[in-house]
């Protein structure tokens, strides 16, 4: 097997997304024989959050239009056992699909369990390290994209007024909002920003477009005028409700969300997004394992190497395009240290 270099750092921490042991909204193209293809685990809200789990389905899909392998896709739902989790899992690699992927945080612990049990089945995780060695880890640097997003806010924000919403409150989130934070203050250091929780620790944030609306409701009405939401599926409300009230902006997370269709009555309202490039971890993967050179070990995806970047859809951050270009040199450089925990208020 190729071991790609771990890279690991301390303070990696990703955010837990919960599933159910049935597979709601499940769907498959499974072929016969061994190796049935690529086994994927959904987060809450299933392929079509517009959001985080879109992203992985986008290289499933790449892999089997380019290579040609076929898929079984298993959704969740709230309330999950770590049981439940490793049943699923184990269900997939039972049936023959190599490699299985299990989307988010939570599955970190039932990922690296699995696997010890079958040793000729890859197995990849986003958002958490890998600890076995046929397991593959897909980290991202989300607190040095939502840096960029910071910036962005600053610069349009009419009122010096922003706010940051967040699923959770785990430590993955939080890099989400301590990257805003630092970088609206370097970039307007009078502005103010409001950072609030849908829940303090029910996944059910990732799954709760109602919750967002209500909060991106207060924040409006307090005069913020740019909301960033890191929170999946219930980032939907938070959209919905800054496009609503005229000369207000929303930022979106994960993927590009002015190009996805059930968000497409909101998109002039979508300033730019915070993308995970989730899609081409999850297709580097299959295509190791269809090329019989399994990845294993960890990957972190950065600014540097694009493995997050801010989304261009629409030309609303054209005018000020050279600014954010000047802050993401300067990460990538090291003369911006992004932190990835929140700055104590």
């Amino acid at each position: 097997m190729r071991r790609v270099s771990k890279i690991v750092a301390a303070g990696i921490a990703t955010a837990a997304l919960t599933l159910s042991l049935s597979a709601c909204g499940e769907s498959s193209t499974e072929s016969g024989g061994k190796d049935k293809g690529v086994g994927l685990a959904f987060d809450v809200g299933g392929r079509d959050d517009h959001s985080f789990n879109e992203a992985a389905a986008r290289g499933v899909d790449k892999a089997e239009k380019d290579l040609g392998v076929q898929s079984k896709l298993m959704t969740a739902k709230n309330g999950e056992t770590e049981a439940d989790r490793e049943q699923r899992l184990s269900s997939l690699a039972e049936a023959g699909y190599n490699p299985v992927i299990g989307v988010g945080f939570n599955y970190g612990k039932s990922v690296n369990k699995v696997a010890k049990d079958f040793p000729d089945t890859t197995f990849g995780v986003v958002d958490s390290p890998s600890e076995v060695k046929n397991v593959y880890g897909m980290v991202f640097a989300e607190h040095e994209g939502s840096y960029l997003a910071g910036v962005a806010a600053a610069l349009k924000s009419k009122t010096h007024k922003v706010g940051f919403i967040g699923g959770v409150n785990n430590a993955l989130i939080q890099k989400f909002q301590a990257g805003f934070e630092q970088g609206v203050k370097d970039t307007d250091p009078k502005a103010k920003v409001t950072s609030e929780y849908l829940y303090a620790n029910d996944d059910k944030g990732f799954n709760d477009p109602a919750a967002a609306k209500g909060k991106a409701k207060g924040m409006l009405d307090g005069g913020i005028d740019v909301i960033y939401t890191a929170a999946g599926q219930s980032g939907n409300g938070s959209i919905e409700t800054v496009a609503g009230k005229k000369g207000t902006w929303a930022i979106g997370v994960d993927s590009d969300q002015y190009l996805q269709p059930g968000l497409a009555q909101y998109k002039s309202s979508i300033l730019t997004s915070v993308m995970k490039n989730v899609d081409v971890a999850v297709y580097d993967l299959v295509k190791s394992v269809h090329d019989k050179k399994p990845l294993t070990g960890n990957k972190a995806y950065t600014l540097k190497d694009n493995g997050v970047r801010l989304s261009t859809s629409g030309g609303f951050i054209d005018d000020i395009q050279a600014k954010i270009d000047a802050a993401k040199k300067k990460i990538a450089s090291g003369d911006v240290k992004v932190s990835d925990t929140p700055a104590k208020q």
